[in-house]
């Protein structure tokens, strides 16, 4: 089940990190794209924290 939870957790941080740069980018609304990024990138660290084996 947890691999499951890690596996949808690093396919939401892709498509959030992918979508800020996009707004970034395009220069739609440069703030929600960076809060987008820094989504991502938490979801990123979370699954690094679980993922390493005590």
């Amino acid at each position: 089940m947890s691999g499951t939870i890690l596996s949808v957790l690093m396919l939401a941080g892709i498509a959030l990190t992918g979508g800020g740069i996009y707004m970034l980018t395009t220069g739609r609304d440069r703030k929600q794209g960076w809060l987008m990024i820094g989504a991502g990138a938490v979801m990123f660290a979370n699954v690094a924290i679980w993922a390493v084996p005590l």
